[in-house]
């Protein structure tokens, strides 16, 4: 059983990863589907997108129980479709709730607008993005989740625990940094 200090120790990684991640598809989609060109989808300077990291801790939250629970109740193809229900949903209130925060922080959000969408509202969410966020958090859950346990558990050590610190220290100064550039 994992202590407090390194179940929050394995969050940030997993948060970074996961910022990481989401950062990396937003870039794959600017560049390669959409053939907008490179933009820095991210707030801060590192390549991350936070609302990624932060959403895939919540979809952990929320999920990472019943994904694990193996009851006779539910039938197999069912419990997925519930979770990335409730990843779309989940997600959906993220981005909606961080536009409003990022409008009154610095003036607008970071990513696009969704007008040009079908179903959008104010331009801040749009079902089809959604519905992305809900397959998003089911391959977060179930693909890259296991991957990334496996890695840590592998990484486990004074090395790890060295190098998570180090990560923090970085992140800490791009959100110090960061936040600097807003205020002043």
């Amino acid at each position: 059983m994992r202590n407090g200090v390194q179940r929050i120790r394995d969050y940030f990684i997993f948060f970074l990863l996961y910022s990481i991640t989401g950062w990396c598809y937003e870039v794959f989609l600017e560049v390669v589907v959409y053939h907008w060109g490179f933009s820095d989808c991210g707030v801060l300077m590192g390549p991350y997108c936070i609302i990624y990291g932060f959403g895939a801790l919540v979809f952990l939250f929320f999920f990472r129980n019943m994904i694990h629970k193996r009851d006779g109740i539910l039938p197999a193809w069912l419990k997925p479709l519930i979770i990335g229900v409730g990843c779309m949903l989940i997600a959906t209130v993220i981005e909606l709730a961080a536009s409003y925060i990022m409008e009154i922080a610095v003036g607008s959000w970071p990513w696009q607008t969704y007008v040009q969408y079908r179903y959008n509202f104010q331009g801040r969410i749009a079902l089809s993005t959604s519905l992305r966020f809900g397959l998003g958090g089911l391959v977060y859950l179930y693909l890259l989740q296991p991957l990334f346990e496996k890695l840590i558990r592998r990484w486990e050590g004074k090395r790890f625990n060295f190098g998570a610190g180090l990560l923090a220290t970085v992140f800490g100064c791009d959100v110090l940094l960061t936040l600097g550039q807003w205020l002043f």
